[in-house]
């Protein structure tokens, strides 16, 4: 059987901001999938120990009041999440997260501020793996298609139905089914095994943002640079 139709864990954090170094967890998701169909899911509510900008209020719907009420401490949260994520991973089951880079390098990022042991750590030196990212794969899948690229619009492009974007358990179960759809649209997508599909997502995630970034420099901003390591980036210095 393909790997679409095998175990899928979705996986989706909503944040105080979108810098992955600087911003904070405020919920998280892990939703089990299997050949479409959502199975067990785990969530949770971090307070966490920042001040929730309005912005990102206005996003996710979490307020401070809330956060600090009924949210668990905030290196609890982030030392569960990676504990359930790692045990997956170390039964072979791929993790799936739309645009899994900010995700994963977040996480990581709170790990370090909490003096938790790191996902490498946990996984005895490895790199986290199998990840599949929806978002690079369908970028690579489909680059010429037009519009815009982030969840929403993805899902719709696939008919994955999403119930109540920047929820992070709707988003962890739409990255999810949207993997499927996208291997059941691209048969060599789908003849990828989850290793392999990593490694591969690697080289297209890097192969992109060199592109991105010589377009941003053809532009005039000459010194632009963009990310290319993919799914998960360490920070150059420690950040608190």
């Amino acid at each position: 059987m393909a790997w679409h139709r095998e175990l899928l864990i979705g996986f989706d954090l909503e944040t105080t901001g979108t810098d992955p170094y600087e911003a904070r967890i405020v919920t998280g998701a892990v939703i089990e999938v299997r050949d479409g169909r959502p199975l067990g899911r785990r969530e949770w509510l971090a307070d966490p120990g920042v001040e929730i900008p309005a912005d990102a209020v206005a996003v996710h719907g979490i307020s401070n009041e809330r956060a600090a009420a009924e949210g668990r401490p905030a290196d609890r949260v982030a030392d569960a999440i990676a504990d359930v994520l790692v045990g997956y991973w170390k039964s072979g089951v791929p993790v799936v997260a739309y645009n899994a880079a900010f995700d994963l390098t977040l996480l990581s990022a709170e790990l370090r501020r909490h003096g938790l042991p790191s996902l490498r750590d946990r996984l005895g030196g490895q790199d986290p793996a199998p990840v599949i990212d929806p978002y690079t794969i369908d970028r690579r899948a489909d680059r010429y298609r037009p519009g815009k690229r982030n969840l929403e619009a993805v899902c719709a492009e696939y008919g994955v139905v999403l119930d109540a974007a920047h929820d992070a358990g709707a988003d962890a179960l739409a990255a999810a089914l949207l993997a499927g759809a996208i291997a059941g649209r691209h048969p060599k997508i789908a003849a990828l095994g989850p290793a392999e599909l990593h490694s591969r997502q690697i080289e297209w995630y890097a192969a992109w943002a060199a592109d991105f970034q010589e377009f941003l420099r053809r532009k005039g901003d000459t010194e632009a640079v963009v990310e290319g390591t993919w799914p998960l980036r360490e920070p150059a210095h420690d950040r608190v």
